[in-house]
């Protein structure tokens, strides 16, 4: 099944299977060091396989500013893992684990933003003549980019209701090569069935994507639920604190894994190691802030959901959500993230530009502060 997804790419992974490729899979794993067996998803969140310096006994990951590293000779040329920073640098290599770990996939990448983790993830596996299906429901951000930069390229997308996978099987045409769900999206809280897209998916020999941002590992891995790769934006909440910008690609298999390293190889979207550093810190308490995100936003949902001057409450949560056994199967917990749309009656505009403290209005989500964004033609 793989061979027939990546078979236009077969030349590609050859030439990605270079020594610097296959050094950098698991660079860190250098002592099997113990671990207590069969650790909770919230110890891997916070430890996830991070160890100690082995030069100093640092309980931190070190911030490896270094552009180049030295090499012992050139018969062991990277044999220590690194080389060159826009390849991979030590302290970005540990977020990559990490993030790994908790997504229960083999490997990742982390690059500078969500969107360059989507542009990575459309340039790795689609070319000029290749088709996507993908949510007509999708972050505006991601929509544009495939609209304004890539249909220009000569790929196609069909922009169909994911809420019904039929619609998606419908839309599949003998050149597409990626389905890319969203669940749930941004802002819509639309939910993709996951497990039936997958389904789907494999039937047909397609790769499959979720950008899973607002559910988060926590909430739900789309690789559980037999997608190919994941998309995160780490802005949100596994930086969760409104600190760094950054992005990751999830793969499943060597195979797609090799892939996408190459790709981030030659456009040089990288992570600053600072802002790693930073993240491998941040994200320690996603678990606690998601629990905590997820107990508020319902009772704000309940609230506003009995308002008077409120027309209209989304979120996956309530009981009139429309897909809310869906949620309940696919969230773990009953957990169902920090996100809430509503309507008012009324201008919005008065609503925002008059807000009090502790709200906000400003952009990003995902992080301690409560923010409110007006959605103006949503």
């Amino acid at each position: 099944m793989l061979a027939q997804k990546l078979a236009r790419g077969a030349t590609s992974l050859r030439s990605a299977s270079s020594p610097w490729l296959r050094q950098s899979i698991r660079s860190l794993s250098l002592k099997d060091h113990s671990w207590v067996p069969d650790c909770s998803l919230d110890t891997h969140i916070v430890h996830g396989g991070v160890c100690p310096d082995e030069k100093t006994g640092a309980i931190l990951t070190p911030v490896y500013l270094s552009t180049t590293f030295v090499q012992e000779s050139v018969d062991q040329y990277l044999a220590k893992g690194f080389s060159y920073s826009r390849t991979n640098n030590p302290t970005v290599k540990m977020l990559e684990e990490k993030v790994a770990k908790i997504e229960n996939g083999y490997d990742s990448i982390c690059v500078s933003t969500g969107m360059a983790a989507t542009a990575s993830c459309i340039n790795a596996f689609m070319n000029s003549g290749d088709h996507c299906v993908i949510t007509n429901c999708s972050y505006g951000g991601t929509n544009r980019i495939c609209r304004e930069q890539f249909v220009p390229l000569g790929m196609s997308f069909s922009f169909v209701d994911f809420a019904d996978p039929k619609n998606v099987e419908e839309a599949i045409r003998p050149n597409t090569k990626l389905i890319f769900s969203e669940s749930p999206t941004n802002p819509t809280l639309t939910l993709a069935d996951l497990d039936a897209i997958s389904e789907i998916a494999q039937r047909h020999g397609i790769l499959h994507v979720c950008d899973s941002t607002f559910a988060t590992p926590y909430i739900c891995r789309p690789l559980d639920h037999g997608c190919d790769l994941t998309i995160q934006s780490l802005t949100k909440y596994y930086d969760g604190l409104n600190i760094g910008t950054g992005g990751a690609l999830v793969a499943k298999t060597p195979e797609l894994y090799e892939r996408i390293k190459l790709i981030q190889n030659m456009h040089g979207n990288i992570m600053s190691p600072l802002t790693a550093y930073m993240m491998l810190q941040t994200m320690k308490t996603m678990g606690l802030r998601i629990r905590q995100q997820s107990s508020s936003a319902m009772k704000i949902a309940t609230f506003l959901e009995s308002h008077p001057k409120v027309s209209k409450v989304v979120y996956p949560g309530l009981a009139s959500h429309p897909q809310k056994e869906l949620a309940d199967r696919q969230h773990r917990d009953g957990l169902h993230g920090g996100m809430l749309w509503f309507d008012v009656k009324g201008d919005p505009i008065k609503l925002m530009d008059g807000i009090k403290r502790p709200w906000t209005l400003c952009e990003n989500l995902g992080a301690a502060e409560s923010i409110i964004t007006a959605f103006l033609g949503f």
